[in-house]
């Protein structure tokens, strides 16, 4: 178990800015010895898992990933379940549209419809941000009840994305508060200058969300009262078409 266990903690070293890594890289970033690297990575490469270069002996993930991912989608029916109604939304909006889960602490980007003018980064699924930063994970926060929410304010964890990141808890204790009063989260310039992030909690059965619906649009073309006027109801009508409990009540 606890060489399963390394073995997973040697596959997570890699992310967007780690996408190569020599073995001194792999125990630097792990925190495992340079033979217990060695041993492991060689290993996971044997088995499929990285693509080892024959030139520089450095590692990366392999094609494996996406088996496991495809696997994943499979197994996830909200994702199945949205889809189609994702694409209508972003069809009729035109705008970068998302479907996040909660992961933790974090949020995780699980399907991702792209607009025009989207970069790639914004493209692909799989990425995980501080839920405590994003609209979708501060709309998940809000359908949980007051204990659960100051929980999450107090101990959840930050990081600095831009100038404008809130990373004061009190400021994002009132902007969660006033996603309670509202029903969806708005934030501005969290993850990108000049971005506006609008999300709506996907409500479970009981109530609670562990899923959003979540449209990105620029702050130079939208403002938050065009937002709410012409965004917010597409998006409140397809969370609650893909919630669970309203699926239980057809």
């Amino acid at each position: 178990m606890s060489s399963l266990a390394k073995g997973l903690r040697l596959l997570r070293a890699f992310d967007e800015t780690h996408t190569e890594l020599s073995l001194v890289e792999l125990s630097q970033r792990t925190e495992l010895d340079k033979s217990a690297v060695q041993r492991l990575a060689n290993t996971l490469h044997i088995e499929g898992m990285l693509d080892k270069n024959p030139v520089t002996r450095r590692f990366r993930p392999s094609h494996a990933w996406l088996q496991l991912a495809y696997s994943y989608y499979w197994s996830d029916q909200l994702v199945g379940q949205a889809i189609p109604k994702l694409i209508d939304l972003s069809q009729e909006l035109g705008e970068t549209v998302n479907l996040a889960e909660l992961s933790d602490d974090h949020i995780i980007y699980v399907s991702r419809l792209p607009c025009k003018r989207t970069y790639f980064a914004a493209t692909v699924v799989g990425r995980r941000l501080p839920a405590l930063s994003t609209s979708a994970g501060r709309a998940m926060i809000s359908t949980f009840s007051a204990e659960d929410r100051e929980e999450a304010v107090r101990t959840w964890s930050l990081k600095s994305f831009t100038n404008r990141t809130t990373m004061d808890r009190d400021e994002i204790r009132r902007s969660i508060d006033e996603a309670v009063a509202n029903g969806f989260a708005i934030s501005t310039g969290q993850m990108i200058l000049s971005e506006l992030g609008v999300a709506c909690p996907i409500a479970g059965p009981d109530g609670h969300a562990f899923a959003a619906v979540q449209c990105s649009v620029s702050a130079h073309t939208w403002t938050r009262e065009r937002i709410e006027a012409e965004i917010l109801p597409r998006l409140q009508d397809t969370a609650n078409a893909i919630s669970p409990s309203s699926q239980a009540r057809r």
